[in-house]
């Protein structure tokens, strides 16, 4: 559970559950609850494995950042065969899961894993890594709604371009703490490569794209008043951890990037969910 901080699906997930629902209650295909615990496995699996596999590949960098170097690997804790062990059977797990979902799932599992396992590697060669990380979590709704209809739609879209630039603006913030770590080891990170004060005029301005994109679906569906409440509260969250993170000032960056986040995620399902029942 330490391994692939099992907490932090708490960003992912929610929109998951969006894209599953607004599937089952827009497309007349209903809600199953077979098919609902097959995309919660997906959803864990993928997520333990691109975890355990960034642990496993990052082991050494790990062990020479006094940050990281309490993590379970470096730390003793957990064998590095172990881990990479773990990932491989969660990669089998969610590819067997997809089976049972429909045929398209299946076709495009390979495609998931490649884009969240990628990212540890992209760390080592470009600073648009944050992108790759955004790309992996932003799957989630489109997978989920996927999994319902076997078919693609714009909405969902819009929700995994709201998740990209969402994470990939809070996993800038969170790199802020390892800028000159970065640097020296030749790692790639838009703190590292830019600085800390324009790294965060990117990751305000993946924000705005991310507020854009949360509100885009309102064109293309019908919503209630609860839907624009969960976008406010969305919005606010993004400005908060804006407001309480300064290049000079990162004693606040955990608060910025787990519990504003985290919140941010929830709320919005909670509103949209709510939005949903009171209309049906």
């Amino acid at each position: 559970m330490s391994l692939v901080l099992f907490a932090h699906s708490i960003f992912a997930l929610p929109f998951a559950i969006i894209g599953f629902v607004l599937a089952a209650t827009t497309t007349g295909q209903g809600f199953s609850v077979k098919l609902f615990l097959l995309m919660l496995l997906c959803m864990v699996t993928a997520r333990n494995a691109a975890m355990a596999f960034n642990r496993y590949l990052d082991r050494d960098i790990d062990a020479l950042n006094p940050r990281t170097a309490i993590r379970d690997i470096p730390a003793g804790r957990i064998l590095a065969k172990s881990a990479l062990t773990f990932t491989i059977i969660n990669c089998v797990i969610f590819v067997v899961a997809t089976y049972f979902i429909n045929p398209l799932c299946l076709v495009l599992s390979p495609v998931a894993l490649f884009v969240i396992l990628f990212y540890s590697y992209m760390k080592r060669i470009s600073p648009l890594c944050h992108l790759v990380l955004g790309l992996g979590l932003g799957l989630a709704p489109v997978g989920a709604y996927l999994a319902v209809t076997g078919a693609f739609h714009i909405v969902p879209v819009l929700y995994g371009l709201a998740v990209l630039t969402w994470v990939s603006g809070f996993d800038i913030i969170y790199a802020l703490q390892d800028e000159e770590f970065d640097r020296q080891q030749g790692l790639h990170s838009i703190p590292a490569y830019l600085g800390a004060r324009k790294a965060l005029y990117v990751s305000e301005l993946l924000h705005v794209l991310s507020f854009i994109f949360i509100a885009l679906p309102v064109l293309f569906m019908e919503v209630g008043i609860f839907y624009y409440i969960g976008i406010a509260f969305y919005a606010g969250l993004l400005i908060y951890q804006h407001r309480i993170v300064h290049p000079t000032d990162l004693r606040r960056v955990n608060r910025a990037f787990m519990t504003t986040n985290g919140i941010a995620s929830v709320l919005f399902m909670a509103f949209y969910l709510l939005d949903v029942w009171l209309r049906n």
